[in-house]
């Protein structure tokens, strides 16, 4: 993509009354619009990121045998009384409204139920078991106080995967598989160093959930992580007792603050008993699909990963796998050789399928260099009047800071890209 042509502008000027570094950097950066409070829109440089993770996270659900799908994001209320959640506890969540024709509709903060609902018409016998479904999905939950950004916002897009198992042992089986499926997506996001699976409360599921917690300064979590082992326990329920379940000493734990960016717990029959669910084994008697609940917030990940490859409020360095671009492709001076020069090799890389933000705007060094430092690509070629006079171009790698010249070479600036 030519940068003229780009809709969006970087700003000097971040929200101001916003604290959260991710917001101030990626509404900076041109990556997202703040709408209101605890509500963003993706603009174009965001939605590529926002789409590269997402990327990551289906081939990963993919490979565990999962299999997508998009439920609706309106809910019919008959389906959530069946299970308690229409009310009581879980009223103040639900952004309602009222029909026309009569009665009410909610939109769906979470998908146990309906999904549970429509699996119904499709899993009756063992031999349909044990299966996964899972979607990317638009959330919307009524937070009191949104707050921290995109780690904490009223609509949000959601990951959540639900498994069906004919009993806990199967269950237990793809629980593992699952876990597995995250560590690797956090570590092709460039947060594996970072993220713990981490003991949580089960609530009224099971004894223990997994939480995926990344260490973060401005994390609203407080875990006890061991580094060594990879594993941490959540503040809620760091007790003797529970640390003697799980094997852990207190003198070998450190106190951190982080972020919860992806979570699996185990949901038993509690939805399929309530919204009959239910399947035929080979006796020919019936019981209740045992289920699993696994969720990943995409646009939570952008933010933490915004957050982990910043310096602050000023320049980002994002990981290549998530990045908008692979490379920034900058041309200083209006000579019509370097602007030649840097259409050629534009146009050649992207015959090569290299993903190229091209600067061609007529601005001045220091504001193309600032702006790059913000946006955050990874790698930068400059092409100027003193590239060309040894017909040589200017290769950045920011993760490293290390500069170097190469020849104008499209497979070799492929090999340097992609070494």
């Amino acid at each position: 993509m030519k940068q003229s042509f780009l809709v969006t502008k970087t700003r000097k000027e971040g929200l101001g009354e916003d604290t959260a570094i991710n917001a101030e950097l990626l509404v900076r950066a041109g990556y997202v619009h703040k709408t209101m409070a605890g509500v963003y829109t993706f603009l174009p440089l965001g939605l590529r990121m926002l789409n590269n993770i997402v990327g990551i996270i289906r081939e990963e659900m993919d490979a565990i045998g999962g299999q997508e799908m998009h439920l609706s994001a309106l809910q019919n209320p008959s389906v959530w009384q069946e299970s308690g959640r229409w009310g009581g506890d879980a009223e103040s969540v639900w952004f309602r409204s009222s029909l026309q024709s009569g009665g009410d509709v909610g939109l769906a903060w979470t998908h146990e139920e309906p999904v549970t609902e429509m699996l119904r018409h499709h899993v009756s016998s063992y031999r349909d078991l044990p299966c996964s479904v899972y979607q990317f999905q638009t959330k919307f939950r009524n937070e009191e106080r949104a707050k921290s950004g995109l780690l904490r916002t009223r609509e949000f897009l959601m990951k959540d995967l639900y498994s069906l198992s004919r009993n806990e042992e199967e269950h237990k089986a793809f629980y593992e598989r699952c876990a597995g499926a995250y560590l690797r997506i956090f570590d092709r996001i460039g947060l594996g160093d970072s993220t713990y699976r981490t003991f949580a409360s089960g609530g009224a599921f099971s004894q223990f959930s997994d939480e995926f917690q990344t260490v973060l300064a401005s994390g609203e979590d407080t875990i006890y992580l061991h580094r060594e082992k990879r594993i941490a326990v959540n503040e809620e329920v760091y007790t003797d007792e529970v640390l003697e379940k799980v094997g852990l000493d207190r003198s070998d734990l450190e106190q951190v603050q982080s972020c919860e960016v992806g979570n699996i717990f185990t949901l038993g029959t509690r939805f399929s008993e309530a919204l009959n669910l239910l399947y035929t084994d080979e006796s020919g008697d019936t019981s209740p699909v045992f289920m699993g609940s696994y969720g990943i917030g995409p646009s939570r990940l952008m933010g933490v990963i915004a957050e982990q490859y910043s310096d602050g409020e000023q320049s980002m360095v994002l990981p290549d796998a998530v990045a908008p671009f692979r490379l920034h492709l900058i041309a200083l001076g209006a000579s019509s050789q370097v602007q030649e020069a840097a259409s050629t090799l534009y146009d050649r890389l992207q015959d090569r399928e290299v993903s190229v933000l091209f600067d061609d705007r007529d601005l001045s060094a220091g504001e193309k260099f600032a702006d790059s430092d913000l946006v955050g690509i990874p790698h930068r070629i400059v092409i100027s009047d003193r590239t060309q006079e040894s017909g040589q171009v200017e290769y950045l790698d920011r993760k490293t800071g290390k500069t170097s010249m190469h020849k104008t070479d499209p497979d070799g600036m492929v090999k340097l890209l992609y070494a």
